[in-house]
């Protein structure tokens, strides 16, 4: 079986059960694989949530980058694409559960933490990029744009985390608009 067809199946079980309740006996018979089998590709549950989360990445970092890439677009609108890509699509987002499994397990492991930051290192670069452009444009304010990076991936975080999880009252179109007004005031924008 190819391997994105297992890491597909890995997502929708973590997606649907969380990582606690799935089996590697249980994924093998979804894709027709004995869990010994898993277990020598991927070695462990935290490797597979490791591999999985990092595929999706992958699939969606090709999105990320066509967006960040479009021409005729400002840094403006190419940062309010990259939330938008940031954000979950709505409670339950598989890419958004995989995420907070791995986050729910980087304290207790070195390698799923290195995987995290790997995973995660070029969001920050697109994003540390981004608005270097922007501040050169003058479109943004000038100053740390590392720094800034680091702030604006926590303000999406913090949005995005009650969305994943389905916290009541909480709507993507609102979160958005709250991350852009957030996002003009971090950056000096209309001022």
């Amino acid at each position: 079986m190819p391997r994105e067809q297992v890491l597909a199946a890995a997502m929708a079980a973590i997606a649907e059960h969380g990582l606690a309740r799935l089996t590697m006996a249980g994924l093998g018979r979804q894709v027709g694989m004995s869990g010994g089998h898993l277990l020598y590709y991927f070695g462990s549950k935290d490797r597979l949530l490791l591999e999985t989360l990092r595929w999706s990445e992958e699939q969606l970092g090709e999105r990320r980058r066509q967006a960040l890439a479009r021409t005729g677009l400002s840094a403006r609108e190419r940062l309010a694409a990259y939330a938008e890509l940031y954000l979950p699509e709505g409670p339950g987002d598989p890419r958004w559960t995989l995420w907070i499994e791995v986050w729910g397990r980087s304290s207790a492991g070195r390698e799923v933490r290195e995987g995290q930051v790997a995973i995660e290192e070029p969001w920050h670069r697109d994003l540390a990029r981004l608005l270097a452009e922007g501040a050169a444009a003058g479109e943004f304010a000038p100053g740390d744009q590392e720094a800034a990076a680091v702030r604006i991936r926590a303000l999406l975080d913090g949005f995005s985390t009650p969305i994943a999880i389905g916290l009541p009252g909480v709507r993507r179109a609102e979160s958005l608009a709250h991350v852009s007004a957030a996002l003009d005031a971090l950056l000096g924008i209309g001022r």
